[in-house]
């Protein structure tokens, strides 16, 4: 499903780009990768251990309209405010997180404790999505001007298709044995049997972006970028225990990505 998923994308991408070049823009494609800290159901909220311990890997392909030059004639666009300060970034990417708990809860020498450190899991996510990027100085500026730096700010949405795996090595090993689950995980919560699952499932998020390009000459550039990213789901993770029991739990999941990137221009 997935591959499916991914052929129609890139070729409604494809067509899409294609007509857009009638209209006199200009494009720019790249590729991303970079550590990506993950938050959620695992751990212990504003725990240093949980945020550096939950960490994994994030790579993507992404594309740029850039309104202030026509690649059909070989010339700048007319000059507005938002041909000069605004570009349209698409992106399709994917990150991997393997989770596991941490903090005061996890490190106690008890029963519950090593019910926390034997569960572990993972959270796999395919984005899709867009965002306006804000350039505060002048594209042109930068575009003729190689060993120059354009900071810029961002904020989109994307659709996400996610996938979580959940597993235990306390007991015998089984989810679904409530002897080797910690309580909390293992009553109802939100539709679902348990506050635990390894079904997939597709979300909405929002995300936001600060960074900057470093012109390398004038056909490429390098990027880098701190993002955050809210999903509107609190199973991304595969935890999920019953938010009206558990208050502390109650936030949907969310990641900070920090990308680098490589980026050239299409004439």
């Amino acid at each position: 499903m997935s591959k499916k998923v991914t052929l129609i994308v890139m070729l409604i991408f494809w067509k899409s780009t294609s007509l857009l070049a009638q209209f006199g823009f200009s494009h720019e494609i790249g590729a991303i990768a970079g550590p990506v800290a993950f938050q959620s159901d695992y751990g212990q909220r504003n725990n240093l251990e949980t945020n550096l311990g939950n960490t994994g890997i994030g790579v993507g392909l992404i594309h740029y309209l850039n309104f202030s030059y026509r690649a059909d004639c070989n010339c700048y666009t007319p000059e507005t405010y938002f041909n000069d300060h605004f570009k349209v970034r698409t992106e399709l990417s994917y990150n991997k997180t393997k989770l596991n708990h941490f903090g005061h809860w996890a490190d106690k020498n008890s029963v519950d404790g090593e019910k926390l450190r034997a569960m572990q899991g993972s959270a796999s996510v395919t984005n899709l999505g867009m965002q306006l990027e804000y350039y505060p100085f002048s594209i042109r500026d930068f575009a003729s001007a190689p060993g120059s730096l354009a900071p810029f700010i961002s904020v989109g949405a994307q659709y996400n298709f996610f996938k979580p795996e959940v597993s235990t090595s306390y007991g015998d090993g089984r989810l679904l044995n409530p002897n080797n689950i910690y309580a909390k995980y293992w009553d109802p919560s939100e539709g679902k049997p348990h506050g635990f699952t390894n079904d997939s499932g597709s979300t909405w998020s929002v995300v936001a972006s600060v960074g900057t390009r470093y012109k390398l000459n004038l056909l490429s550039d390098l990027m880098v970028d701190m993002r955050w990213q809210y999903f509107n789901s609190n199973w991304v993770d595969g935890l999920n225990p019953n938010p009206a029991k558990y208050p502390e739990n109650r936030a949907n999941d969310w990641l900070f990505w920090l990308n680098f990137g490589y980026i050239y221009y299409l004439n």
